[in-house]
């Protein structure tokens, strides 16, 4: 009885620790590195619903981006614009940028602040046209600026915030530094570090979601910093353009190996889990499915000219199609593109190892047969019976009847296998070494 008093106390004592530790009030802070892609959303709604349900005073998304995906970025406005818990974003260090995406995503924050030396804006809509230009046609880029304009000019009113210079964000690609923006009401703090942020958030008044104001106590509040978890930062990793190149061509390189070595299995294992990541990573980077066709149709033809005698016809087809599909995979966009060096890279890489393997088979061609009936010729086989000139001899483990060219042997002389026909077996003397 003593020992269940003392389990139930127990679990009092630590339900008042768990209590109390999550009525002390904390900032959660959030950090965004790098393009805006699907992982980054999912992140960004973990934190804010961690933030809401453990009752967080706020929440800092310490921001640097070049931009990223329209999908992904409507999809964190509406999280913070629909979020109970003040979102301050902050674009640091030095030499950040809110560029694009990002521009976006500031704006729609409760409180929007910069660092010394960093920018924001340019949040023009680029994309890559099926011809190769990194141009959206005129009537394409109409509806995209006009959509986009009103989702920043939305936005920018509903904080209250600068309209006009919102907007030429996006018609205009229009840029601003931090000063720049703090004065023409982009912002609503320039902050030299995050202690000074506190400082100046304290006091504060903000309207969160459903109309009620809230008023921020930060000055001497701990920070909580909630990294991405390692699935995310891996995700986050394999979302990346040139990465995604690289599994792809590690996918085509570890199939193409399993295919013409069949059991191999680890060229064969690593090809196709290199090739699930690189769908994974393509379809979050939104990637054009007709580049990847070519791609493939390239694999295709490269694979081909190892087979098939076009006098490299179809390798070059292969390397063109390579290139071409590597140029048009993705959208053209500053924050997505393909190094061209790492497509010249993978190129040239990929036409010698199938230059290479194209070698390897036919010199497997040319090289005499070991198997079978051909590959018995020249062989040594041992005299069973006499063959005057027909008996019977050993070889690779079985009798074969056999008749002698020329002259007889005893049994247990070695004989050379000159013919096979059927099964039976022409020889002769083996050659003595001797002097």
């Amino acid at each position: 009885m003593r020992r269940l008093w003392l389990a139930l106390g127990l679990l009092v004592a630590l339900s008042t620790v768990a209590s109390a530790q999550a009525a002390s009030p904390f900032i959660k802070v959030l950090e965004v590195k790098g393009a805006i892609v699907p992982v980054v959303a999912d992140y960004i709604e973990r934190g804010l619903a961690q933030a809401r349900d453990q009752g967080a005073r706020a929440v800092i998304i310490e921001l640097n981006t070049p931009g990223g995906l329209v999908s992904t970025t409507q999809s964190i406005i509406e999280d913070i614009l629909g979020s109970p818990v003040p979102v301050v974003v902050y674009v640091s260090p030095a030499g950040a940028w809110a560029g694009s995406a990002g521009a976006f995503i500031t704006l729609a924050s409760h409180v929007a602040a910069m660092a010394p030396g960093t920018f924001i804006g340019a949040a023009h809509p680029v994309a890559i046209s099926p011809t190769g230009s990194a141009e959206l046609p005129a009537t394409q880029e109409e509806k995209t600026v006009n959509a986009l304009a009103s989702a920043i000019r939305s936005i920018a009113q509903e904080r209250q915030r600068n309209v006009e210079v919102a907007e030429d964000m996006v018609r205009k690609s229009v840029a601003q530094t931090d000063v720049e923006a703090l004065k023409l009401n982009l912002i609503d703090i320039r902050a030299e570090s995050m202690e000074d942020l506190l400082a100046q958030l304290d006091g504060r008044t903000v309207k969160v979601a459903g109309g009620k104001e809230v008023t921020l106590q930060t000055k001497g509040v701990p920070l909580s910093r909630t990294p991405m978890s390692m699935v995310e930062r891996f995700l986050f990793t394999i979302s990346n353009p040139n990465i995604a190149y690289i599994l792809i061509t590690i996918a085509i390189i570890g199939i193409f190996v399993e295919l013409t070595n069949p059991g191999a299995i680890f060229p064969g294992v690593l090809g196709g889990i290199s090739l699930f990541l690189a769908l994974y990573s393509l379809g979050s980077l939104q990637a054009y499915w007709a580049a990847l066709l070519l791609i493939a149709l390239a694999f295709g033809l490269i694979v081909a000219e190892v087979f098939v005698a076009s006098h490299g016809v179809l390798g070059v087809g292969g390397i063109v199609a390579l290139i071409a599909g590597s140029m048009l995979l993705f959208t053209g966009s500053p924050t997505f593109s393909i190094h061209p060096g790492l497509i010249a890279g993978v190129a040239i890489f990929l036409a010698g190892f199938f230059i290479f393997a194209f070698r390897a088979v036919i010199r497997t061609h040319r090289l005499p047969q070991t198997w079978g009936a051909e590959g018995m010729v020249g062989q040594t086989a041992v005299v069973r019976t006499p063959l005057n000139p027909r008996g019977t001899v050993a070889c690779l483990g079985e009798l074969w009847e056999a008749s002698m060219e020329a002259g007889s042997a005893n049994p247990g002389e070695e004989v050379v296998i000159k013919a096979v026909h059927g099964l039976k077996l022409t020889v002769a003397r083996k050659e003595s070494s001797g002097g």
